[in-house]
């Protein structure tokens, strides 16, 4: 064999063992990728090893599989009895179907966080302003519910909703710790009182 053949001969050798390199992927635990062929969806890659088409097939996707958190800046809500608040809450949700994560919403991050100021407002316009500072549990219970019916078709579960922050006008905030003020000075004097 002439030398020009073996050099040739190698470097064939060689950008056929580029390609193969390149196409091979190991995915993570708790990770998924979304792969196209062509510009279309084919599968959805789970952990382990797996290798794509050269030139065809595509990584479209990496997905993270484990629960996340999302926490939102505070919202403003108006309470059925007219009073201005700022809320903020966190969702805990987890991506259950890969192939719906990532065609069902162009940005479904931001689609979470506009349905969830929304839905506060729904629901804290719904109640007064006693209520929405007891009602922790009910608004965080049904803002689940709504939420995770809602991201269903885009392949995330809502596993949680917590109200961070419930923080009301500085007018009203004065005024309840004046009361608490108050009142512990009435049961400090009772307590003087009954020794």
């Amino acid at each position: 064999m002439d030398p020009v053949t073996i050099v040739i001969l190698l470097a064939v050798v060689a950008i056929a063992i580029i390609i193969v390199i390149a196409n091979f992927h190991i995915v993570p635990q708790s990770k998924a990728y979304v792969i196209e062929r062509v510009g279309s969806y084919l599968k959805t890659w789970k952990a382990g090893p797996h290798f794509k088409r050269p030139f065809f097939d595509r990584v479209v996707k990496k997905i993270n599989l484990m629960e996340q958190v999302a926490d939102f800046p505070p919202q403003p809500v108006i309470t059925k009895d007219n009073v201005r608040m700022q809320l903020d809450t966190v969702v805990f949700f987890q991506i259950t179907d890969c192939k719906l994560y990532t065609y069902g919403h162009t940005t479904p991050m931001s689609a979470i966080e506009n349905l969830t100021a929304t839905t506060l407002r729904n629901i804290i316009g719904e109640l007064e302003l006693d209520n929405t500072l007891t009602s922790r549990d009910l608004i965080n219970t049904k803002m689940r519910a709504i939420l995770d019916e809602a991201t269903d078709p885009w392949g995330i579960k809502v596993t949680r909703v917590e109200l961070k922050n419930i923080i009301p006008p500085k007018e009203i905030q004065d005024a309840m710790e004046k009361q608490m003020k108050a009142e512990r000075e009435r049961s400090s004097r009772r307590g003087k009182r009954n020794p």
